[in-house]
């Protein structure tokens, strides 16, 4: 169970996060729609993603049977902006469709990494203090 001063730093990184990301895609929507560099961003979205998670531990002092719940608050309070932000407001994204559309692609398979990751890093402590 998460504490509530837990939840408000978890949201608190989730709309740094966030905005972190929609500048990414506004600022360089090149990097997006070029063949290998918008490659090269889902690779690299393995190394931010175990990142994330690693920064979600611990600005939200998670311990390890809240990891899990944690990075999912992140990651829906992020999916719900991006939800609302791509309906009514996708020029937060910038001016390029296209760019916005993989922007949005780059956004799923981040979030599916980051949860995955979380995944895997609470079912290695499971099993680590199982007897």
């Amino acid at each position: 169970m998460l504490m509530l001063g837990q939840i408000g730093r978890l949201l608190a990184l989730s709309l740094v996060l966030w905005v972190a990301a929609t500048l990414y895609i506004d600022l360089t929507p090149g990097a997006l729609t070029h063949p290998i560099r918008g490659a090269l961003g889902f690779v690299t979205s393995l190394p931010i993603g175990w990142l994330s998670v690693l920064l979600a531990r611990y600005v939200g002092r998670l311990g390890p049977r809240q990891l899990l719940a944690g990075v999912g608050l992140v990651g829906a309070l992020a999916m719900m902006m991006d939800g609302v932000a791509l309906r009514w407001f996708p020029s937060v994204y910038g001016s390029d469709p296209l760019a916005v559309r993989l922007g949005a692609a780059w956004l799923l398979w981040g979030y599916g990494v980051s949860l995955a990751i979380a995944v895997v890093m609470s079912a290695h402590h499971e099993r680590s203090v199982a007897p």
